[in-house]
């Protein structure tokens, strides 16, 4: 039987750390939702409107809803390329046995660097002066494909663009995932289904795919949680390019600049019931597709 003080003194080792997570996570999650119902300007007392914020932003704001499609259209983007890149970077690094941790380390480094390092660099690469150094075209040049020279950062090519870098900057976390989970699968699996005549395909259909849908489901949540949330490399990247790359965030952003934070804590309540919906519903899918291939009981 532990006693009271037994339990005191092992609370005590995760006081610190409860009293840091409650004041800089809880408060300001509940205040952010307390604010949401008023008018506030960061100078004055806030004032009480109600529903009036989340009318405006759900009914009355078309530059939100548009910022809404750019996060989405780059988290299209993020889900598909960014992701089976990652996949296919490795299925092909799990069957390496050389260099295998080297490989991991190449893959990781972009992610852990700064979102606006990448930015500012990938700027440089993409825009010309006096701006960037219009490196990229510059080489297409000296390699003589000037048919291929292009504005990059152009209206008609910028969120293509930065959904493409973001994709860059962001495979390589899912890439370790992915590489965590396919070694979490037993061999021995794989030898009995060639036991069977089953071929590559099959084993990586009725093996890999249903065993790895967990950590699948993880990822594609985690790169809709990030991507929607995207800001720091964007806004140096683009700046927003005139509402063709702003995505929520930014306009949270741009609204609490413009003193208008009871509108800005509404926008941040709106995108997190969006954000916890879309995972739910990743996560209940993911769960009949491990149920269908008996990963699960039904």
């Amino acid at each position: 039987m532990i006693s009271l003080r037994e339990k005191a003194t092992n609370f005590s080792f995760i006081l610190p750390a409860l009293i840091i997570f409650s004041a800089f996570y809880i408060y300001p999650f509940f205040y952010t939702f307390v604010l949401s119902f008023q008018q506030y300007d960061l100078i004055s007392s806030p004032e009480f409107v109600g529903l009036a914020n989340f009318k405006e932003v759900i009914s009355g704001d078309k530059a939100w809803w548009d910022s809404v499609y750019n996060g989405a259209f780059i988290t299209f983007w993020a889900l598909t390329f960014q992701n089976i890149l990652a996949f296919m970077l490795a299925l092909a690094v799990n069957k390496v046995v050389r260099m295998n941790k080297f490989y991991r380390v190449v893959f990781f480094l972009l992610p852990i660097l700064s979102e606006v390092i990448i930015g500012l660099l990938m700027k440089q690469l993409l825009v010309s002066e006096p701006v960037g150094r219009n490196v990229f075209n510059n080489l297409l040049s000296n390699m003589g494909l000037g048919f291929a020279l292009h504005d990059w950062l152009g209206a008609g090519s910028v969120r293509l663009m930065t959904a493409l870098v973001h994709c860059w900057k962001g495979f390589g976390w899912a890439f370790v995932i992915l590489l965590a989970g396919l070694q979490s699968i037993p061999e021995q699996l794989y030898e009995a289904a060639r036991i069977d005549g089953a071929s590559s395909w099959q084993s990586f259909c009725r093996i890999t795919v249903p065993l790895l849908m967990p950590v699948l489901s993880l990822v594609f949540v985690l790169t809709i949680l990030g991507t929607m949330q995207a800001f720091a490399m964007i806004l140096a990247l683009t700046s927003g390019a005139g509402g063709l790359t702003v995505v929520p965030v930014m306009r949270i952003y741009n609204h609490l600049r413009g003193n208008q934070a009871g509108l800005a804590c509404a926008e941040g309540v709106v995108l997190g019931v969006i954000l916890i919906a879309v995972s739910f519903t990743m996560f209940f899918i993911s769960k009949k597709i491990r149920e269908k291939y008996g990963v699960l009981p039904t």
